[in-house]
């Protein structure tokens, strides 16, 4: 019996373990390049935790686009309460005909769109969204306003990246995949001297997953990497990645772009139109955005950024992370030692870092120090190299150990006052 209930509490113990590895590692930003740390761009950001949209930040509508017939955009259908963004998908008593595009539209059916104010450059962003439990879309993606002049004169050409575009319930028409997992694109909308357009997309991205995108929330991430580059991140999976098309211009994603949550009507035989029903059912009928981050890359230890924003919203499970378990290391001529590191901290931190020779402690005094380092680093997260010089040189028949405390910057490095303590083995390259 006693091992029996040992079992039961070693799988207990296991289950929340990979429960809270699952949430706290299924939103925020992907390991950033060396030299540099994520923080927030508030811009980009809303934890939509007040009573109504905020502004300063949003368009409740799409300036440039009624919507898709018979969908049409109503800043009526938008609403922050309950801790979400909900944009609503309802039937219109009456049908409605705007002249738009130089022609008549006629609309029967509402949805929404909130637009960014701002438009963005490069950066990670994701949303925590939940898809209503209908064929109207539930989306999270980024396009510009305007055309960029072409290579040719008179050509042009827009840029179209989504992150997420989904639909709540399955069907029989050709987009059924459209209904779980993530489904990403990037669009080089060209136009060339001839006034054709052209849809010039990169290969779609997608995440398979059985479950309807309405059952539960989740994580959608996308990284502009660059003017050709992207990846995408579905809840705690590995990222796919894209390249722009780059056949009319070797930088097509040069251009800012504007972030878009949008709820839209599909055609059919892609998708059908939304039943009446389901429309006028509270239940199905609303999209739900948790929140929306935006993040972008500065200096690792740049001091300057304003981060009063993202300080307050415990974004990371403060931590130090080593990239390896154990590594080779090649000393300079000039007797230093590179150690890569980093770390997740959600407040100014102080970080300590001891270098110690694991040497034979039958003989001599276990984990003799050779050197050590404190340094401070700002909220976010970071990916750095530090440099330690040394006073004598380092045995290539030796295991060095690098141990490293994340801390308040008014704790000491003893282990009590320690956020977090992780470690690492190297040996000097021979």
């Amino acid at each position: 019996m006693r091992d029996f209930l040992a079992l039961k509490l070693v799988i207990v113990f296991l289950f929340f373990s990979f429960y809270s590895f699952s949430q706290n590692n299924s939103s925020g930003p992907p390991k950033p390049p060396v030299g540099k740390r994520w923080v927030m761009n508030p811009d980009f950001s809303d934890e939509f935790n007040g009573t109504q949209l905020d502004a300063t930040k949003w368009l409740d509508h799409h300036p440039k686009w009624k919507g898709r017939v018979p969908g049409l955009f109503m800043p009526s259908q938008v609403s922050v309460k309950d801790g979400y963004l909900q944009i609503k998908g309802e039937k219109m008593e009456k049908d409605t005909i705007i002249h738009a595009y130089n022609k008549d539209l006629t609309f029967n059916i509402k949805g929404g769109a909130v637009v960014s104010k701002n438009a963005a450059f490069l950066g990670y962003y994701e949303t925590k969204m939940k898809a209503a439990a209908t064929t109207m879309s539930a989306t999270f993606w980024f396009s510009t306003n305007g055309a960029a002049k072409g290579p040719n004169g008179s050509d042009k050409y827009g840029q179209e990246w989504d992150i997420q575009e989904c639909i709540g319930r399955s069907g029989d028409f050709a987009g059924n995949h459209f209904t779980t997992g993530m489904n990403s694109n990037g669009h080089f909308w060209y136009t060339d001297v001839d006034k054709k357009r052209h849809d010039l997309k990169a290969s779609s991205v997608e995440f398979a997953n059985k479950e309807l995108a309405s059952k539960n929330f989740h994580v959608y991430g996308g990284w502009w990497r660059n003017e050709n580059y992207a990846s995408y991140y579905y809840d705690n999976r590995e990222p796919k990645h894209i390249k722009f098309y780059d056949k009319v211009v070797e930088k097509p994603f040069s251009e800012p772009m504007f972030m878009r949550l949008v709820s839209e009507t599909y055609p059919f035989p892609w998708i059908e139109l939304p039943t009446d029903e389901e429309l006028a059912d509270p239940t199905k009928n609303t999209v739900y955005y948790d929140w929306v981050r935006g993040y972008k890359l500065v200096d690792v230890l740049d001091k300057k950024v304003n981060q009063d924003y993202e300080i307050g919203l415990n974004l990371y499970n403060e931590s130090i992370i080593f990239s390896n378990i154990e590594t080779e290391i090649v000393a300079s001529k000039d007797n230093e030692i590179t150690i890569p590191i980093s770390f997740k901290a959600n407040k100014k931190r102080t970080i300590y870092i001891k270098i110690s020779e694991t040497t034979d402690r039958t003989k001599v005094k276990w984990d003799k120090k050779v050197v050590e380092k404190t340094i401070e680093v700002s909220p976010g997260y970071g990916n750095m190299e530090l440099v330690f010089e040394l006073n004598k040189k380092l045995s290539k028949s030796s295991t060095y150990k690098v141990e490293a405390i994340i801390r308040d910057v008014k704790g000491t490095n003893k282990t009590r006052d320690a956020l977090d303590i992780n470690s690492m083995f190297f040996t000097l390259k021979k």
